[in-house]
């Protein structure tokens, strides 16, 4: 008998997740595929994620097309952080005679060998790898390092993967985007009835921008939210401060939503709607979270001693992908990796902008202009 194990977060389960599965059980000739979510993935820590129970029926409605899956509910009744040593001892010992695969795409290989006990897994299992769209013979320049570190060898499934991410459909969810092409129908159903990955204000809030400002407003999120786990920012404040952080730049002094609003003294005009949007974000749509509020507070101006929510915020407004002005390819260039060396950049385009046009330069601007270049030795 042949049996494979397929796990993951699946938060949410997608297309190229059943095209593994599908491709795994053909080539491998698999007599039973165990799908089992994990209930907290240890390399996924502090990620924007649906709740144990929903990613099980999620899962258990996608794989419902091929009848060689099944769902296994065990790393979430275990509950804690879901490890594959654990997991592949508990199949090992259900189906003790079996040829047991431990399916796998790229990324997971790539860190493979600092998981916690990976010789204890391979003791019971064969990792069986999925290459992946773009990384075409990549997987053969792990055989020699693998054979040298556990003396055993990993198959590969013969699929190349396409480019898909749960991050990716999540963030789209939330700001409003088109899903359906990325997940199986009844997940779309599922994800819709039950409000998964939404912001519940989005649409109110974006009412109140005009529909250029509210389009914007969407590509911040966006750009926010993918970026969020790469710089340890959690995903639903990013996405949550993109989305409301001019949530006040289109309303008018006189509005009801701005009463008993006192910006600070001496702020530019331009720089007002950062302070009227956190406290429109934290009045109307009751917004408590300090840090979302102060990454709405500062989003234009900056400020010394900037979180990385603020941080994230800041850029993603200067750079989000409907931004064309001189310079902002480059610009951009650091911005999935090195979030300081970013800021800086950004902030020294703004300041000589500014200065150049002789434009008046707000005081947390400069403070935080000058505290970056401090840092930097400058």
């Amino acid at each position: 008998m042949k049996v494979g194990i397929f796990g993951g977060s699946f938060d949410p389960v997608h297309n190229e997740h059943l095209a593994i599965a599908k491709n795994a059980v053909e080539k491998l000739g698999l007599d039973k595929l165990i799908v089992i979510p994990a209930y907290a993935a240890p390399h996924k820590q502090g990620k924007r994620a649906a709740d144990a129970a929903h990613r099980l029926k999620m899962a258990r409605l996608a794989f419902l097309s091929i009848p060689q899956a099944e769902v296994s509910s065990y790393e979430i009744d275990a509950a804690g952080t879901s490890y594959s040593y654990l997991t592949c001892r508990y199949i090992r010992g259900e189906y003790p005679a079996a040829e047991i695969f431990f399916l796998m795409g790229l990324d997971m290989l790539e860190n493979f060998f600092s998981w916690k006990n990976p010789d204890d897994i391979l003791s019971n299992v064969t990792i069986a790898v999925c290459g992946r769209e773009g990384v075409e013979g990549q997987v053969e320049e792990y055989r020699q390092r693998f054979f040298d570190r556990f003396q055993k060898n990993f198959v590969t499934v013969g699929y190349e993967g396409k480019k898909l991410s749960s991050t990716e459909i999540r963030v789209q969810n939330a700001v409003g985007g088109d899903i359906s092409p990325c997940v199986p129908a009844p997940v779309k159903e599922y994800i819709r009835e039950n409000g998964l990955y939404d912001i519940p204000c989005r649409e109110q809030a974006l009412s109140l921008e005009k529909p250029s400002r509210a389009e914007h407003s969407r590509r911040v999120a966006y750009l926010a939210g993918i970026a969020a786990a790469g710089h340890h920012v959690d995903e639903g404040k990013a996405l949550l401060a993109g989305i409301l952080h001019d949530c006040a730049k289109n309303l008018p002094p006189d509005s009801p939503l701005l009463n008993g609003f006192q910006p600070p003294e001496n702020v530019p005009g331009p720089v007002v709607h950062q302070f009227a949007g956190a406290f429109v974000a934290e009045r109307v749509f009751g917004v408590a979270d300090e840090d979302v509020l102060n990454a709405i507070r500062y989003h234009t101006s900056g400020r010394k001693g900037m979180s990385r929510l603020e941080k994230l915020i800041f850029l993603a407004d200067l750079l989000e992908y409907g931004r064309d002005y001189p310079g902002v390819e480059e610009l951009r260039k650091n911005f999935f990796t090195d979030l300081d060396e970013c800021l800086y950049e950004n902030v020294k385009h703004q300041m000589d902008y500014l200065s150049a046009g002789g434009k008046e330069i707000y005081p947390l601007t400069e403070q935080l202009y000058q505290e970056l270049k401090q840092l930097r030795g400058e």
